[in-house]
Order: C-alpha cells, then structure tokens, then sequence
C-alpha cells in the first residue's frame, strides 16, 4: 500500500507498527521504545475531505498532526483576503507543531485533496521531550527542515524570473512526492490550481497562465483540471538552476 491509496475508511485503523510510510526509504527506523512511546502518544486517525481547514490562524489546537496521506498546504492571509501560501503538506509532514510551541498558530492549513492525518496530544509532548532525546531531535530536525524549505522558496520568490520560480516550485514539489511514494508507477500528477500556483509564486493569475503555458510547451509539465502532472522533474531543474533535495534519511512521527 502506497501512501496515496489508503482509504479514509481505515481511519482509527492503521496502528503506527503497521503504518505504511515506516518501510520506505526516506524514513529512519525507530527503536523498540520509541516506537512503543509513538503508538501511545497517538489518539487515532483523521479523516478530512478537499477543501477543509485543519487548522486557522490564531487557533490554539490540543492535538498535533502527521499527515499519513493525501496533500495540503500551508497559507496566510492579508486582512482584505489576499493569500500566500507559504508551503505544501505530504504525507510524513507534520502539522501544528507551532501552535504547541507557540501558543496559537501563526498561519493556516488546508487540504488540497483528502487526507488522513494521524492525531497526537499536544500535552504528552513534554514526556517525549523528557524520556525520549532521540525523538525530541527528530521534532528538532523537523523544524528546522520547515525553516530551510521557507528559505528555499523566499529565495525563489525574490530572486528567479517567474518561469524559473514555476519550474522550481513544480520540481520540489514533485521531488518532495517521490521521496515518499507518491508517484505511484508514473509522472507524479500534483492536485494544484493556477490559482494555487500563483498565490504561492507571487504572481498574478494571468501571469501565472502565461507562465505555465511556457513549461507545456516545453513539454515538462501538462496541465488539467485536476492539476499538474510533472513529465520531467530534471528538466524543471535545469530550468530553475536547482539541484535538487538533499536529505538522506528523515524523522516520521
């Protein structure tokens, strides 16, 4: 079973021994212990549909996330409406680790497609701080992991042309859903609207459009309604002068 295709009727049913994104390779092996802490530190599994909001700016929620499948993102919003998406949720991401840390949350998330989200309480993570350094780093690595995609993407929002801020947003992403299997046996197809794309590059809609156009007629995406199917995630990076993720193993809570 790949991360894309559990079901949402399996939520409070996948136990964190069983958890489909353990076995693959982007992902370092827990310990007998850890492992035991991470089943009793989780609540269960939700289910939520495209479109929903997991969490609101200024929230103060009592329970942490890790997405187990599906898309999201994570966004701002100016007082007349205006959006910034900041970054994409995959499954293996973590989500509301600010508001726990922080008090309330200081941006919003959304589903880009239906998700299953493992459920943990934000009041048990001190006991993880405390008995278990070696998963306390691991939240540790998150976070920072979050800090240096946010570099990445301001680099790119205020330094690369519009074309070259497309291509890298399509390659990372894209690289990003490899990495955890979401590929499946093609092209990894990203469930994003123009207008998704443009509230995240910065850019006007219609700018946007123009700027897709160019990279299909380069034949290395292909746009539909249901959003981007990457076909050629080098020639992305070329384009963007980016070379590439460079992670090795990562934390999974």
């Amino acid at each position: 079973m790949t991360a894309q295709s559990i079901p949402t009727d399996m939520a409070r049913q996948v136990p964190c021994e069983k958890c489909p994104l353990r076995p693959l390779p982007a992902f370092r092996p827990f310990d007998k212990a850890e492992l035991a802490f991470v089943s009793s530190f989780k609540r269960g599994e939700l289910a939520v549909d495209k479109g929903a909001t997991l969490l609101s700016e200024g929230s103060n929620s009592a329970h942490l996330f890790t997405v187990l499948a599906g898309w999201g993102f994570r966004y701002k919003l100016l007082e007349d409406g205006r959006r910034q998406i900041l970054n994409y949720v995959l499954p293996g991401d973590m989500i509301g680790l600010q508001g726990t840390l922080m008090g309330e949350m200081q941006h919003s998330v959304e589903a880009l497609s239906p998700m299953l989200l493992c459920m943990f309480e934000r009041d048990r993570l001190m006991d993880l701080y405390r008995d278990y350094p070696g998963l306390a780093y691991d939240i540790t690595w998150i976070a920072a992991r979050e800090e240096r995609m946010l570099d990445e993407n301001l680099l790119s929002v205020g330094r690369r042309s519009a074309l070259e801020r497309a291509a890298y947003l399509l390659a990372f992403i894209a690289s990003r859903a490899h990495k955890v299997g979401m590929d499946g046996k093609g092209d990894v197809e990203i469930p994003i609207t123009q207008q998704h794309l443009a509230d995240t590059l910065g850019l006007s809609v219609v700018h946007t459009n123009k700027t897709i156009r160019k990279l299909m007629d380069r034949k290395l995406v292909q746009w539909r309604d249901g959003g981007c199917k990457v076909l050629d995630i080098e020639g992305l990076m070329a384009l963007a002068n980016w070379s590439g993720l460079d992670e090795g193993v990562r934390p999974l809570l």
